[in-house]
């Protein structure tokens, strides 16, 4: 059988499978193997950025109609919203069904923010970051921002130049579908350094809590997605949402960061014929804001470190809690592990210290490994879900 014949799904299984028994029989050589993930990584980081402020320039300023990507945008960014508070509820809910306790042990290193007003605080000032700036830190935020204006002063130019634009773009889309090509590798290589510097065992002691989060994000990508989808849609979720699992979540499952991951969702939204002029600004929206994921981890854990401590958790303070996490999730950065820095933000909630909330971020990384994987796999398949759901019913 010819592996390269077979489809990119297929060839990342592969890769998954290969990666972990090399990692398993020989983590001396699966820890230079690695390499080959990072340089992965790296890539769809290094391009993903100009693809975006590329993409939304050419596509708005070659936009042809007025008014309903407007409209279909707003209503995409409430889906966000909806996801991400339903989410925060469903922790909530399990967390109180199955409760969870904590062994505390050393205090994790970061710099939390103290409020949710610094979170929004950091979000305007990346709005109106320096366009250079914004693409060399990839911060998407900025991107947009500039993508936007540009592409509304570029509809004034003549049609010639918005053509070299759009070719422009496409240009860099092609680089996009060339990295892509290449996730197989990439995948194999992260899954040989992970298995082989952090193996199975470390994650044995904090079985339950992991299980608790895994059970969650599944009760929302399997549930509480398609519930969503349909009431948008009025027709089977189960298509769409079970293919943008397979090609989206799983490669957001390794690469385990969003803003990794915008390249792939890009490519996806657009084998899905969704409309350019929404994707492109939604699904890079997506990667800041849309964070079902990470609102699950805050709350859970929150939740957990609570539980520990004896701490009586009032139905007042559980819904405050919901709104808490579901605004801090959407100033988690779109990089591995960025949603645990937040969590004693909302310990504060509960008068937890900076230092205990500190030690639950600890823990946070030790089942970083399914984790954060799981919860960029449902953040970012989440985002192609909702866009799919609106362009839809923007065309009924």
């Amino acid at each position: 059988m010819n592996i390269l014949k077979l489809g990119l799904v297929p060839q990342i299984l592969i890769g998954v499978v290969l990666g972990a028994l090399i990692g398993l029989i020989a983590p001396g050589a699966a820890v230079h193997l690695g390499l080959l993930g990072q340089l992965f990584v790296q890539m769809l980081k290094a391009v993903a950025p100009l693809l975006v402020m590329l993409l939304v320039m050419a596509a708005i300023a070659n936009k042809h109609e007025t008014g309903s990507d407007g409209r279909r945008t707003f209503i995409t960014l409430i889906l966000y919203l909806i996801g991400t508070v339903s989410a925060a509820v469903v922790a909530l809910a399990m967390s109180q069904l199955f409760p969870q306790t904590i062994a505390l042990g050393e205090v994790a290193k970061g710099s939390p923010p103290t409020a949710v007003s610094s979170v929004l605080v950091d979000v305007l000032f990346k709005l109106v970051d320096n366009p250079v700036n914004a693409l060399i830190s990839g911060n998407f935020l900025g991107c947009l921002t500039w993508a936007i204006l540009l592409g509304v002063s570029f509809r004034k130019a003549n049609s010639s130049f918005k053509a070299h634009l759009q070719t422009v773009a496409n240009g860099v889309n092609d680089i996009v579908r060339y990295v892509i090509r290449l996730a197989p590798v990439g995948i194999f290589g992260l899954v040989c350094y992970t298995v082989a510097t952090i193996g199975l065992e470390a994650l044995a002691s904090y079985a339950s809590l992991a299980a608790l989060l895994v059970a969650s994000m599944l009760i929302v990508a399997l549930l509480i997605n398609p519930l969503i989808v349909y009431m948008v849609t009025r027709k089977n979720p189960y298509p769409i949402v079970l293919q943008c699992l397979r090609e989206s979540g799983i490669t957001a499952f390794f690469t385990r960061s969003s803003a990794a991951n915008i390249p792939v969702n890009l490519a996806l939204a657009k084998k899905l014929q969704i409309s350019e002029e929404l994707y492109s600004v939604t699904i890079p929206v997506g990667a800041t804001v849309n964070m079902a994921g990470a609102a699950i981890t805050i709350s859970v854990l929150t939740l957990a470190a609570a539980n520990t401590l004896g701490i009586e958790v009032s139905v007042a303070t559980s819904l405050l809690l919901c709104i808490v996490a579901a605004l801090s999730a959407c100033g988690a950065s779109g990089v591995p592990s960025g949603s645990l820095l937040l969590i004693p933000l909302a310990c504060s909630l509960f008068g937890i210290s900076y230092e205990i909330a500190m030690q639950v971020v600890a823990v946070g990384f030790i089942i970083s490994v399914i984790q954060d994987s799981m919860e960029t796999a449902l953040n970012s398949s989440t985002d192609v879900v909702y866009t799919y759901a609106v362009d839809k019913l923007g065309r009924e």
